[in-house]
């Protein structure tokens, strides 16, 4: 039987590192480091700021676009 750990989703990974060294100019080594839930909320509130300065789109976050 394979055992080992179940990781994030790599695809996921990339993007929430490529959009926050994008958006905020932080160091990919920083970003990496994060805690997942840490990441996921820097994601979200970037978003919440991209929404309000693109006039108002009805999306959730930025990766729903």
């Amino acid at each position: 039987m394979a055992g080992g750990i179940v990781g994030y989703p790599l695809d996921r990974l990339y993007e929430e590192v490529a959009f926050l060294t994008y958006y905020l100019h932080w160091d990919y080594t920083a970003v990496l480091n994060l805690e997942h839930s840490e990441r996921d909320r820097w994601c979200s509130e970037v978003s919440k700021i991209n929404q309000k300065l693109g006039g108002g789109e009805e999306k959730k976050n930025f990766f729903e676009a």
